[in-house]
């Protein structure tokens, strides 16, 4: 059964950061949806036979009428068959009477009253939005990088389909540099080079002879065993600290051949362990005389 988070509260508790979070995870994401009309949004997909993975919305007193139509259109989206979970994000007066002074942005229920009042009269008039939350969550202690990782871990505790980092294995040749985004570079130049036997030196780190003639040597073999038993040391940890992007990035001296046989077989093993990596050799295709 698909299932759509709603993201609603007071304004000025976070929401826009908790939308951010669920695009990190690869969600569709939509800021102020009016409710009256995310059943017929939804709607459109399940006659297509088709599911869109990761849906949220947030919808808040921006909408007009929005709290008449918050029941009613909540009906609507579960007669879909749609398991609706709902976040309701709040904080203290005190503090979003300090960030709406410094956005110096009019508060949605404004009406001519002042601030104070204005947040007040939202906090009664949501109450019943409120009760109706799975999860409630006050910002008031929370900066920004704190309430997007409560988000991801939240999504991830619920879904663990979703992964909030996203692992990329990239081989390269260290003469044309360095990938910039890498995060943990691994030299391959200490393996035997196929590029000095001839039959070899013209094919590439993707062909049968080259994997077998790198991965045949008992070096390379011993050396897997302890990057791979490093590679699942390190992935939960940079997980934990809610990283967006992932980078192992594996080098030779032209970026061809070593580099290239090991990144496949890296990729391969995170694809078996669920992982759901990219792989990208970055200069595969450099001109083979350059290698």
């Amino acid at each position: 059964m698909q299932k759509v988070y709603i993201i609603t509260g007071l304004s000025g508790s976070g929401k826009t950061t908790a939308i951010q979070a669920f695009e990190d995870a690869s969600f569709y994401c939509v800021d102020n949806m009016p409710i009256e009309l995310l059943p017929k949004f939804l709607d459109l997909p399940l006659k297509e036979n088709r599911q869109i993975k990761g849906l949220a919305f947030v919808m808040d007193m921006r909408s007009e009428n929005f709290i008449s139509n918050y029941t009613p259109g909540i009906c609507s989206i579960e007669a879909l068959g749609i398991t609706v979970e709902i976040i309701f994000l709040e904080a203290d007066v005190n503090v979003l009477l300090k960030r709406y002074s410094q956005t110096r942005r009019q508060h949605p229920v404004s009406n001519e009253k002042s601030l104070l009042d204005s947040i007040k009269l939202e906090k009664k008039m949501m109450l019943p939005v409120k009760q109706t939350a799975h999860h409630i969550i006050n910002t008031t202690g929370y900066n920004v990088h704190q309430l997007k990782s409560l988000i991801l871990n939240l999504i991830h505790d619920k879904d663990k389909s979703f992964s909030l980092t996203k692992i990329n294995i990239v081989s390269f040749g260290f003469k044309y540099g360095i990938p910039n985004d890498a995060d943990l570079v691994m030299d391959m130049r200490f393996l035997s080079n196929p590029y000095f036997v001839p039959e070899l030196k013209h094919q590439d780190g993707e062909s049968t002879a080259v994997k077998q003639f790198v991965l045949s040597n008992n070096e390379t073999r011993t050396f897997l065993e302890k990057y791979i038993n490093l590679i699942d040391y390190v992935i939960p940890l940079y997980k934990r600290e809610n990283k967006a992007y992932l980078t192992f990035a594996i080098g030779c001296t032209g970026g061809r051949h070593r580099s290239v046989v090991i990144a496949r077989h890296i990729f391969e093993y995170l694809n078996k362990k669920g992982h759901n990596p990219g792989l990208i050799h970055r200069d595969i295709d450099r001109d083979v005389k350059q290698t």
